[in-house]
């Protein structure tokens, strides 16, 4: 195995790099005079190419140390066998992007978009003057991502197999379906993670902090699990009682409540799902559900578009990654509840008008709301007191008289007409 020697390869300057970067996104608009970036075995170390559209780039054997791609697409590209130490790569959108042998050491990959990336092992060989085979490769090992930040990327379906990522950071990612067979975790950050029908198999997660990572069809054969943190984590165990075990099929109690709402309480009853696992239900969307009586339920992952909510309960539910997009919530109790990724796009969660003189305010104190879509929703006097808005998209969403004492809005994207709506928050709008 030889070293790949950086004196021999290519320093681009910010001019060049500039100027191949603009060469190629004509070429991709397709206009006159573009062609592809071809940087492979090139020096980028320290250029600015953020916000750059490189989709199918080749950076194939490249020293991108400490580069920043913030922002960039990087869409298709190759990085196969790169130099990626202390890269940013922050909101980049890296989909299908060969990873292979690439090193991630300390890079930054907060919110990256890495669907069905390839980040398995990989090695650059050449032929010799004898006509053997000679690996070559950067003065550090081949996939590894050691202490990598990947808060809230998106590795859904990406290939991790055999990858070295010892205590990166992975709170809140998105990893359905990826695949990490015999991939080295240890003491990496897994909390709040979605590792659903992820592969693990083989995995060492020695010492790893899954707290509150969605593990439902997550394969765990032959992992080494020892001393990692498994609480709170969401499986297919039953969190509560389940519909097959109600005496009453659980459409026709949802029947049932529906015609109680209709007819505003002269036939029907109303549907208590206190602490019920309503998962199996996959789909609640147009129901008229309002005043339903849920706290401590689990709905997560279940369709709720379009439903009407309006004075429910749900205090301490679990709605992680469910779809409230133009649901009706005025009025609805979502103290304490899990609410991360959830989908409230152009929902209704202002305040219930019950009487002439009295409105009903929607209430998420205490709410872990991490990440949820609030784009285009009427937040109007909702109470967030002391909840965890980090990373929130509040785009477009109507603010006015909400309650944000004591709420995290960190790295929140925020429409700036509705800054001085939230003197109180720990506000550091995304940019």
């Amino acid at each position: 195995m030889a070293t790949l020697n950086r004196t021999s390869f290519a320093k681009l300057s910010q001019k060049e790099a500039s100027a191949a970067a603009a060469r190629h996104e004509m070429l991709y608009s397709g206009r006159m005079g573009g062609a592809r970036a071809v940087f492979a075995f090139t020096d980028l170390s320290g250029l600015d190419l953020s916000g750059r559209n490189l989709a199918d780039a080749d950076f194939t054997g490249a020293i991108l140390e400490e580069t920043n791609l913030a922002g960039a697409r990087l869409d298709s590209s190759s990085f196969f066998g790169a130099d990626l130490r202390r890269v940013n790569l922050a909101n980049a959108s890296m989909r299908r992007a060969d990873l292979r042998g690439a090193c991630l050491k300390g890079a930054n990959l907060i919110s990256a978009d890495l669907f069905e990336a390839d980040l398995r092992e990989g090695t650059i060989a050449e032929k010799d003057r004898y006509g053997d085979l000679r690996v070559l490769q950067h003065d550090v090992g081949p996939s590894e991502m050691p202490t990598a930040l990947m808060q809230s990327a998106n590795l859904e379906r990406a290939k991790m197999s055999g990858a070295i990522a010892i205590q990166a950071d992975f709170t809140d990612a998105i990893m359905k379906g990826c695949r990490l067979v015999k991939a080295n975790l240890r003491q990496a950050k897994l909390s709040g993670a979605n590792l659903e029908n992820a592969d693990l198999s083989g995995c060492n997660l020695t010492g790893a902090d899954l707290n509150g990572a969605i593990l439902v069809g997550c394969r765990l054969d032959f992992a080494v699990t020892q001393g990692a943190d498994f609480t709170e984590t969401l499986t297919e165990q039953a969190m509560g009682k389940l519909p097959g075990e109600l005496t009453v099929p659980i459409d026709d109690l949802l029947d049932q409540h529906a015609r109680w709402v209709e007819t505003d309480g002269r036939e029907g009853k109303p549907a208590d799902l206190s602490g019920m696992d309503l998962r199996a239900v996959t789909t609640l969307a147009q129901r008229p559900l309002t005043a339903l009586i849920a706290p401590g339920a689990s709905l997560y992952g279940l369709n709720l578009e379009g439903a009407s909510l309006q004075g429910s309960n749900l205090a301490g539910a679990d709605l992680r990654s469910a779809r409230l997009c133009g649901a009706d919530l005025r009025g609805v109790n979502f103290s304490g509840a899990k609410l991360g990724h959830c989908d409230f796009r152009d929902a209704r969660i202002g305040p219930l008008l019950i009487s002439d003189a009295r409105l009903l305010p929607a209430r998420m104190d205490r709410a872990a709301a991490r990440y949820a879509d609030f784009r285009g929703a009427d937040l109007r006097r909702v109470r967030f007191v002391g909840a965890d808005l980090g990373y929130a998209n509040l785009t477009d969403a109507d603010l006015r008289d909400a309650d944000t004492t004591e709420a995290d809005l960190t790295g929140a994207k925020l429409t700036m007409v509705f800054a001085e709506a939230v003197p109180t928050a720990v506000l550091r709008a995304a940019r």
